[in-house]
């Protein structure tokens, strides 16, 4: 895996950390597990071996708060005699442990009720050979103590936006790096490693009996491509100030605005009422929505799994199943689930490679940034902050705490608080007048902010 070369700069990776174990090292670990289940006469087997490292720290009021340190690593187990199944796993990599796991694998399948549905994939479908280079592994070589000084300059940033920013949760800064091996008795064996690091600031913004707080965070798979730790900073104090004065509304309906990180959130929802858990046990609000419309004529979703520097990106799914660029929702309809090996058998269907869940999600944007969906908007709520998990997949009701602003004539009027909006996902989908083209990566969706056409919003 590519990773940049040594800056100057503390923002810049630099390729010198290095883990206890190889990538070869753990390949032959995976290897000894896979034939040690073949020795106790296991029909197949697979196995994950992994290994992570980093440190984070937390400063508040300019002061050292926290700071952790992390060194992880594991084998996960399972083994298969015809269609029956045992798991076990264990952090220790001597050899003595691992046949002492794979045993317990062994015994534990070997007591187990046969699943029709159990078993490794078709090995048509595996991953072959290493797959392309995503560029996930920048490794950010952050002594300890220049991390303090970055989290630092992002509180105090925020601290200099206005006297009124008082007070904070912290500024904080992490930086992680791991890799893995998965490998299965079919002949399967592929891994690679990743990073992901992180700048955030929470301040409190007001005095008394008025006080507000907000956040903003980062998170890049490569330290270079992080803003200035300031504008971090800056940024979520100027959001905490914004919601000072803050408002109850009256119960009415109105259009709602979702912001662009907490679209997400709704785009997750569809995810996890059309993936394959919630579809087999019948507890999803899309049962048999395969090939039906469930949003807008012009919502488009696509799955690329092959972004570089993506923070979902991969070339096999946790099964070993390869990935594939595919078309989930085109023209508003519903073109494919999130499938696992296991639940798309208890489907009757072919994985779709998710096992472990989707792969950078991107939603065809609109036409309009963030200030032309006010304007589309008119009236109505503005929610920038969401409270509590009011949310029923089998039934799609939808009911959360929020805080926000409220839209007259296209402008932000005041902030509120202490509302609920409440809908059913299903009508909201349906109900998805714009998408905006004000995209926020914070993880493995991508898209902007955007608009219902009507909700309950409750309050007073």
């Amino acid at each position: 895996m590519s990773s940049s070369s040594s800056a100057s700069s503390p923002l810049s990776p630099n390729s010198s950390i290095s883990f206890s174990h190889s990538q070869s090292q753990l390949r032959q670990l995976a290897a000894d597990v896979l034939d040690h289940a073949r020795s106790l006469g296991a029909s197949g087997c697979e196995t994950d071996v992994s290994e992570g490292q980093g440190q984070s720290v937390t400063v508040r009021k300019g002061e050292v708060e926290t700071i952790e340190y992390n060194r992880d690593k594991g084998i996960g187990v399972t083994v298969y005699f015809g269609q029956r199944r045992g798991n076990a796993s264990t952090s220790d990599f001597s050899p003595a442990a691992l046949r002492a796991t794979v045993e317990k694998a062994v015994t534990i399948a070997r007591f187990t009720a046969e699943d029709t549905c159990a078993g490794l994939p078709d090995a048509a479908l595996l991953a072959t050979g290493e797959g392309p280079d995503l560029d996930l592994f920048h490794p950010w070589n952050l002594p300890v103590e220049e991390a303090i000084e970055l989290a630092r300059r992002c509180e105090q940033a925020a601290f200099a936006v206005s006297p009124l920013i008082g007070n904070t949760e912290g500024a904080s800064v992490s930086a992680q790096q791991s890799h893995f091996v998965s490998a299965n008795s079919l002949g399967f064996m592929g891994g690679f490693a990743t990073t992901r690091h992180y700048i955030s600031c929470a301040p409190i913004a007001g005095k008394g009996d008025d006080m507000q707080r907000d956040d903003w965070y980062s998170n890049k798979r490569d330290a270079a491509d992080f803003p200035a730790p300031e504008a971090i900073g800056d940024y979520a104090a100027r959001r905490a100030l914004a919601r000072l004065g803050a408002r109850k509304l009256k119960t009415r309906q109105v259009p709602v605005l979702f912001e662009a990180p907490l679209a997400s959130g709704l785009i997750g929802g569809f995810v996890h009422a059309v993936s394959g858990g919630s579809l087999y046990r019948k507890t999803s609000f899309l049962l048999d929505s395969l090939g039906s419309r469930v949003f807008p004529e012009f919502m488009q979703i696509d799955e690329s799994p092959f972004i570089t520097k993506g923070l979902a990106s991969g070339y096999f799914d946790d099964d070993g199943v390869a990935t594939k660029a595919r078309q989930v929702v085109a023209d508003g309809v519903v073109q494919g689930y999130f499938l696992s090996t296991y639940s798309a058998r208890k489907l009757g269907l072919q994985t779709t490679g998710n096992a472990g869940g989707s792969h950078n999600l991107m939603v065809k944007p609109g036409r309009h940034d963030f200030k032309g969906l006010l304007a589309e908007m008119g009236r109505g709520l503005l929610v920038t902050e969401l409270l509590g998990h009011g949310v029923n997949y089998v039934t799609g009701d939808y009911s959360r705490g929020a805080a926000g602003y409220w839209v007259e004539n296209g402008e932000i009027q005041y902030p509120v608080e202490e509302i609920t909006i409440a809908g059913n996902l299903k009508d909201m989908f349906h109900g998805i007048a714009a998408i905006g083209n004000d995209i926020v990566i914070h993880g493995s969706k991508q898209v902007g902010s955007i608009l219902i056409d009507r909700m309950t919003v409750a309050g007073n």
